[in-house]
């Protein structure tokens, strides 16, 4: 793809040859017009298809993937690099058969032996660091807000209570709501163990009942109704909406505001005056915190070692940075653990997480300029709300004002599907024309999970890690590229999508068809990523060809 005229890549490859060290400081090409000549997909996709449909070419198998395999190809008899990436996130088993070769190892400290050999102030940081010492689960930060006011702004306290209120009336219909079909599908339950004198009963055992009864026919009816919700029995289904109804007694009572997740770590999140506490434990604390061992798979699982799947990027290697649990990140765990990850070799660092208030964000937006000044690109996440984030607030971001930049080695990512029609960008995805700059493949996407498993997610937070691979394969093998032209070579060289699409978010009840808009308008480039076409980009900057 031609992306300048030749005179004018002539005269930058003349400059080059004059001083290598102004690599750096070249123009990114602009974008082409190019348009892929493709035809949606009539078929559905084979198990290996669906596996690994991210790494596909449009072009080639009418699959808008990220064209990994072409840039394979144009990479072949070339060497690159190794590329720290930062993984800050929740725990990341990188014991995963998939990933133990990729790890990180901190080769200046000597591990279990409680000194801090390289004297960073992390004992033991082998792979990585841990800033939620034993903590799993957490409040949401407005919630934290509620509860100690003194932590907000004005503006920002007014938010969150006005957020809580909705919460708390959301709650009530919620009771109410979960309560009627937690009963019927109790009933339900009941009915049909009688029915048919079991209570390990499967789906298909249900589908096969023929009854002229009307009390078991409805009992029937709500079986199949939860089987179309994706649950896979009745049994489940209680579980659910016992959960449910749980949650929303303890958001009425005031429960949820009283329980205590930090005190055990020994920090206070709303002072910098100690830096170092956790521990060097970056795994997952269970099974179920399954998200960073997702997210480490999908940028990095070893390539072609016949196990698993393949992750994006080649010549790398995961540093682990727990920081992330299952509730909101605090902003001081994910300002120092950007640090950590930059004092500590990281070039990419991959931050699939948000939230939406961020009483310290001055903390967040000072390590990404301290990641900038170090020459790291940040891949974040776009979020999962169907949200506008030119109007509507998510963080962590790289703007005090949803129109300006602080810096420019924050890339922020959106997810779109297998899906090449109006469908293609995911129904959740934030998205935005200022705040939102590349989509990339983020729907039931296949990775490693903890302890050997392998599964299928979909979120923007499967985005960011599929981009962060991309990113991270242009500095193993264009190493002289700054963070800043990477960002921009991954956004200027992404696959051009002329359709109108279903806008994220704009689907309901009222309208369920959504509203169609022009895919270029979801992001700032109006693009998908290409690891190919950011490739050639990046040797033709380097070497003129």
């Amino acid at each position: 793809m031609n992306f300048l005229k030749p005179i004018f890549y002539s005269t930058i490859f003349i400059f080059l040859l004059g001083s290598c060290k102004s690599i750096s400081t070249i123009p990114v090409p602009k974008p082409s017009t190019y348009l892929v000549s493709a035809v949606t997909k009539k078929l559905p996709l084979t198990d290996e298809e669906s596996n690994s449909w991210s790494h596909s070419d449009l072009a080639t198998d009418s699959i808008p993937g990220m064209s990994l395999d072409k840039a394979y190809a144009f990479l072949k008899g070339k060497r690159g690099v190794e590329v720290i990436v930062g993984v800050v996130d929740s725990g990341t088993d990188l014991l995963h058969e998939d990933l133990k070769d990729v790890a990180w190892i901190n080769a200046k400290e000597i591990a279990s032996n409680g000194i801090d050999d390289d004297k960073n102030g992390y004992i033991d940081d082998i792979n990585g660091w841990n800033f939620l010492g034993s903590i799993y689960k957490e409040h949401l930060e407005y919630q934290r807000i509620i509860k100690d006011p003194s932590i907000a702004d004005e503006e920002t306290l007014k938010e969150a209570k006005a957020f809580y209120d909705e919460k708390v009336d959301a709650a009530k219909a919620n009771q109410a709501r979960y309560g009627q079909m937690l009963a019927m599908v109790t009933n339900a339950d009941n009915s049909i163990s009688k029915h048919l004198d079991k209570t390990d009963y499967s789906k298909d055992d249900v589908m096969d009942i023929v009854t002229e009864d009307e009390a078991l026919k409805r009992a029937v009816e709500a079986a199949k109704q939860m089987y179309g919700f994706g649950l896979t029995s009745l049994g489940q289904a209680k579980q659910e909406l016992s959960k449910l109804v749980e949650n929303a007694k303890l958001m009425l009572s005031g429960e949820v505001l009283e329980k205590e997740y930090r005190s055990v770590l020994g920090d206070n999140p709303n002072t910098m005056d100690d830096k170092f506490y956790g521990d060097a434990k970056t795994g997952h604390s269970i099974k179920d915190e399954a998200h960073g061992t997702h997210v480490s798979g999908i940028i990095g699982a070893s390539r072609n070692n016949n196990i698993g799947m393949n992750g994006v990027a080649t010549n790398v290697k995961i540093m682990a940075v727990r920081a992330v649990p299952d509730g909101d990140e605090y902003d001081k765990d994910v300002a120092l653990g950007l640090r950590y990850a930059v004092d500590n070799g990281a070039k990419v660092i991959n931050t699939s997480f948000g939230k939406g208030y961020s009483p310290k964000l001055s903390w967040v937006h000072q390590a990404i300029l301290y990641a900038a000044s170090k020459d790291v690109l940040i891949v974040n996440a776009a979020g999962n709300d169907g949200a506008n984030i030119d109007v509507e607030k998510t963080f962590p971001n790289d703007t005090k004002d949803l129109k300006t930049e602080i810096s420019d080695n924050f890339l922020t990512v959106g997810a779109m599907s297998a899906n090449y029609n109006e469908k293609l960008p995911a129904s959740f995805s934030n998205y935005g024309k200022i705040n939102v700059d590349v989509f990339a493949p983020g729907v039931q996407i296949y990775s490693t999970t903890p302890e050997g498993g392998y599964a299928k997610f979909s979120g923007t937070s499967m985005a960011a890690p599929s981009t962060a691979g991309v990113a991270a394969l242009i500095r193993s093998y264009y190493p002289k590229l700054s963070a800043s032209q990477v960002k921009h070579i991954l956004m200027n060289s992404g696959t051009l999508i002329d359709l109108e699409v279903i806008k994220p978010g704009s689907q309901s009840r009222e309208n369920p068809k959504g509203d169609q808009v022009p895919f270029s308008e979801l992001s700032v480039s109006g693009r998908v990523v290409n690891a190919y076409n950011a490739l050639k980009m990046a040797d033709y900057m380097v070497n003129g060809r």
